[in-house]
């Protein structure tokens, strides 16, 4: 028999990958015979890198612009002409201690310093992910660094997304060259528009230190920075593969020609998406990027459906399953792509409030917590490791009953 371990990071605790180690090795231990495969996952934020690099891509190690503009040793991963960038890894919200200060100058710069990076080295599908963020700034950041160039009264404006408030103009003649032939993929499971109460402002600003007067301050910003590209010829980018082209655009995917109008920009505002990563997937769609579930890009980047086609049981995870494990995160993600192989999948956590029915609901056939071994949440979290080991016994339990597919 063989078991595929798929499961994301223990946020606080452990990675994904030592995850699926302790798991490994509490399996080897507990069930000799049984095979067993390590593929560690992520959603789109926090470890899709690792999680790119853990299914056979290289590492690509540089310094780039960190979330309130100094610069950070930081990284992504490329395959072939595919390169992985995740925005937690150079703009992310755990790189800083949030106040409202913080908020309003944080920038998404070097989100599109790893992207100009990726197309110099001859990249030409991309994919953002976009969790774990730190700005509000609308990927103005991003564009800048792809040589987008905003201006204010005073010459070029600031980093930040307060500094949005007293943008004039927006000149994108000067964008990135390998954009027109690149396939960008958002990875992204936030449905969000960019403005209003569900917008990027409204409801992630507060998570990245925002106090109501800096909500309005950075609402207004991104307002205007809808209004001045409504007013910005846009070269047009490529369609993403199966999309059809942003509202106004030509379409045709050649370079340079086509240009947005002041309804696309307002269209691609209202998307659902565009509010992801402080306003990043707006940027993102500008470019012409298709959104796709951060799972369902992992795993297609991993070859999932290769590594599992093989199991006879799948074991995902996550620190907390929850409410919030149903829309988007990883564990169903995985539960859903290995039911579609005939494979049932099981899951580990740290701890769970989720009831065996709706886990069943959800694909999951059944849910092994830490907290079934040990009560206290923090040895849960300070071990980790051996707990999931000791989780073992009951994931071959699991096995046993169920034998092949």
């Amino acid at each position: 028999m063989m078991v595929l371990l798929a499961p994301d990071k223990f946020k606080g605790s452990l990675p994904a990958a030592d995850v699926a180690a302790h798991l490994a090795a509490g399996l080897r231990a507990a069930a000799p015979a049984v095979e067993v495969d390590q593929l560690p996952v992520a959603d789109g934020g926090e470890g899709t890198v690792a999680a790119a690099l853990a299914a056979g891509f290289t590492e690509v190690r540089l310094r780039a612009t960190g979330p309130l503009g100094a610069p950070v040793a930081t990284r992504y991963a490329v395959r072939g002409t595919t390169a992985v960038v995740e925005m937690a890894a150079v703009s992310g919200l755990e790189m800083l201690t949030p106040d409202p200060g913080t908020a309003r100058r944080a920038t998404s710069r070097g989100v599109g310093e790893l992207v100009a990076h990726a197309l110099d080295g001859g990249a030409t599908t991309v994919v953002v992910g976009v969790g774990g963020s730190a700005s509000t700034d609308g990927g103005a950041g991003m564009l800048a660094a792809l040589g987008a160039r905003l201006v204010g009264e005073g010459g070029d404006l600031p980093d930040g997304g307060a500094a949005l408030r007293d943008l004039l103009a927006v000149d994108l003649a000067g964008l990135h060259p390998g954009l027109a032939a690149a396939r960008l993929v958002l990875a992204s499971d936030v449905d969000n528009p960019l403005l209003g109460p569900r917008g990027a402002a409204a409801v992630y600003g507060p998570q990245k230190g925002a106090d109501p007067a800096t909500v309005a301050l950075l609402e207004d910003g991104l307002t205007t920075w809808v209004a001045a590209l409504a007013h910005t010829p846009v070269p047009a980018a490529r369609p993403a593969a199966g999309s059809a082209p942003a509202a106004g655009t030509a379409g045709t995917g050649t370079a340079g020609t086509g240009t947005a109008t002041a309804a696309a920009a307002r269209e691609l505002a209202g998307r659902p998406g565009a509010g992801a990563a402080g306003g990043v997937g707006f940027a993102c769609l500008l470019l012409g990027a298709q959104r796709r579930p951060g799972i369902d890009v992992v795993l297609e980047l991993a070859g999932f459906a290769r590594r599992a086609a093989g199991a006879d049981l799948v074991v995902t995870g996550e620190g907390s399953l929850d409410a919030q494990s149903l829309h988007g995160k990883a564990p169903v993600g995985v539960a859903a792509a290995a039911a579609a192989l005939g494979v049932g999948t099981v899951a580990v956590c740290g701890r769970t409030t989720l009831a065996p029915e709706r886990a069943r609901a959800a694909g999951l056939l059944a849910v092994h917590a830490l907290t079934d071994l040990e009560p206290d949440p923090a040895r849960c979290i300070a071990e980790a490791g051996p707990l999931l080991e000791q989780l073992a016994p009951r994931i071959v339990a699991d096995l046993a009953p169920r034998g092949h597919r």
